[in-house]
């Protein structure tokens, strides 16, 4: 099985590129919905977020509060590092194991969207990462439509690595400062040279 790693910044079509992995036949994995999987009410991780961030970030229902966990975690580099090392393994061990399944099944191509990707060392975990990326300009006017403040973009990009950055370390690039249809085919492109080369190997 071949298969891609998916990064990219914050806002800039990471959901959007899985949904269009999905139609070429690619199987996709979605860490950041495994993120909210594991802090669902009575499991673990949450158990361990309120026992660093305090009773404030579950909501009356017993569930995770996402918006007041946002705003602690991201306030200090320490907080961010503390609920990474609390997510993150297991965030991996869940991709991993299903990424296992795939392979079990005889998938030929699968994807695994992970935006701190670079950041958390994944590359060498993947045949090839692809790299979704847009302008600086685009991306802020789509966080804003999501309705968040400067403040907290700021935030989110300074706990990643630049778009730059990336770039430089992916082995292909998607540029969504388009169309959704050539957002489409460029990845539609890079599906099916992976399988001609996979083919073609000897």
């Amino acid at each position: 099985m071949r298969l891609f790693g998916v990064t990219g910044g914050v806002g800039m079509g990471k959901s959007t590129a899985g949904e269009f992995l999905r139609y070429e036949g690619v199987s996709v994995i979605d860490t950041d919905a495994i993120a909210r999987q594991l802090v669902e009410p009575g499991l673990p991780a949450l158990d361990d977020i309120v026992a660093r961030f305090g009773p404030s970030i579950r909501s009356a229902d017993g569930r995770l509060n996402r918006k007041e966990l946002a705003r602690v975690a991201f306030s200090d580099a320490a907080s961010r590092a503390d609920l990474e090392a609390i997510l993150h393994p297991r965030i991996r061990i869940a991709w991993q194991a299903e990424v296992e399944n795939w392979r079990a099944e005889g998938r030929p191509t699968g994807a695994v969207i992970i935006p701190l990707l670079f950041e958390t060392k994944a590359a060498a975990l993947f045949d090839a990462v692809i790299c979704i990326a847009c302008s600086g300009s685009s991306q802020w006017q789509r966080l804003r439509q999501r309705g968040w403040s400067d403040n907290e973009i700021r935030q989110r990009l300074e706990a990643q690595l630049s778009i730059e950055q990336k770039i430089a370390q992916s082995d292909f690039v998607v540029w969504t400062d388009t169309t959704l249809e050539a957002h489409a085919a460029q990845l539609g492109r890079i599906v099916v040279c992976s399988r001609e080369e996979t083919q073609t190997a000897p």
